[in-house]
C-alpha cells in the first residue's frame, strides 16, 4: 500500500486521472471500476476534461460500478447508475452499453448478485478500481462487520452512512434507502490496481485505520492492507491522523520516476 499526501482535491484528481489515462494508453479495452460519492468527483472532472481535449479515449473500455441503492426507480437522480452517467460516463466517449451496475430493482436479489459477479469475471476482472471511503471505513457499501471474504450481496445501511448520504437527498434521512447491493470486499480485492481517494478531516480516522490499524471487519477498508497494489491518495486534512505521515511524504518524494503508482 502506498500513501500519497497531496495539497488538495484537485491535485488528487489529476494524479488519479493520470493512472486511468496511463492504463487506457497501455490497454485501450481496460475494465474500470467506478465509485460514486463526493470523493471521486475531482477525478471524474479531470477525466472528462482530458477526454474533451482528445487526450484520452474510453471508446473501447468497459466499466462496472461498485454499488446501487435498492428500490430507487430507474429515473431517480440519486440512483447510482444515473449518478455515474451524470458525473463521468455521460461526459466521455464510453458506450453506455459497456457500463454495468448491480440491479437494485431485481426481483431475485441473490440471482442478480451472482449474475453481477459472473459479469465481472467474464469481462476479465477489473483492471483499475476507483474507491472512496466512508467515515466509518466502509468501501463500496461494505459496512463495519462485513465479511472480509464477502462477494456482491444485499446490505443494510448503517444510520451513519444514511446520515452521511442524506445530503444527496435534500437532507431528508427518511428518503435515503435502507438497503443496497454492493460488491463485496473479496470482489474489490480481485481488482488488479485499487486507487482510493479521500479528502477532508472527516475521513482522517478512517484513513488512519485503513493504513495503520489492524485488519478488521470493524474497519472494512483495512482489508486493502492485504492487496498487492493499492494507491491511497489523500489531502492534508484526511492525512491528519496518520502516525507515519512524514515517512509517507519522504518515500513518495524519493521514489524513482519510472515506478509510477
Amino acid at each position: 500500500m502506498e500513501i500519497v499526501i497531496l495539497d488538495d482535491a484537485e491535485a488528487i484528481g489529476k494524479l488519479a486521472a493520470d493512472q486511468v489515462c496511463g492504463l487506457l494508453a497501455r490497454k485501450p479495452d481496460a475494465v474500470l471500476g467506478l465509485a460514486t460519492g463526493s470523493s471521486p468527483l475531482a477525478t471524474y472532472d479531470e477525466l472528462a476534461r482530458r477526454c474533451a481535449a482528445g487526450e484520452v479515449s474510453f471508446g473501447r473500455a468497459r466499466a462496472f460500478t461498485l454499488d446501487e441503492y435498492v428500490g430507487l426507480p430507474e429515473d431517480h437522480p440519486e440512483r447510482y447508475r444515473n449518478v455515474i452517467d451524470r458525473e463521468l460516463t455521460g461526459r466521455v466517449d464510453l458506450d453506455p452499453s459497456r457500463v454495468a451496475g448491480p440491479d437494485g430493482l431485481a426481483e431475485d436479489v441473490p440471482a442478480a448478485c451472482a449474475a453481477y459477479e459472473r459479469a465481472i469475471a467474464d469481462a476479465g476482472g477489473v483492471d483499475l478500481q476507483i474507491l472512496g471511503i466512508g467515515t466509518d471505513g466502509h468501501i463500496g457499501f461494505n459496512e463495519p462487520g462485513s465479511s472480509l471474504a464477502s462477494r456482491t450481496r444485499i446490505q443494510t445501511l448503517t444510520r451513519q452512512t444514511r446520515l452521511d448520504n442524506a445530503r444527496f437527498f435534500d437532507g431528508d434521512l427518511d428518503a435515503v434507502p435502507t438497503h443496497c447491493l454492493t460488491q463485496g470486499l473479496a470482489t474489490i480485492m480481485a481488482a488488479r490496481h485499487v486507487v482510493l481517494v479521500a479528502t477532508g478531516s472527516g475521513k482522517a480516522q478512517a484513513v488512519h485505520q485503513l493504513a495503520e490499524g489492524p485488519v478488521s471487519a470493524m474497519w472494512p477498508a483495512s482489508v486493502l492492507q492485504h492487496h498487492p497494489h493499492v494507491s491511497v491518495l489523500v489531502d492534508e486534512a484526511a492525512a491528519g491522523r496518520l502516525q507515519l505521515a512524514g515517512y509517507y511524504r519522504e518515500t513518495y518524494l524519493a521514489k524513482p520516476a519510472w515506478q509510477g503508482l
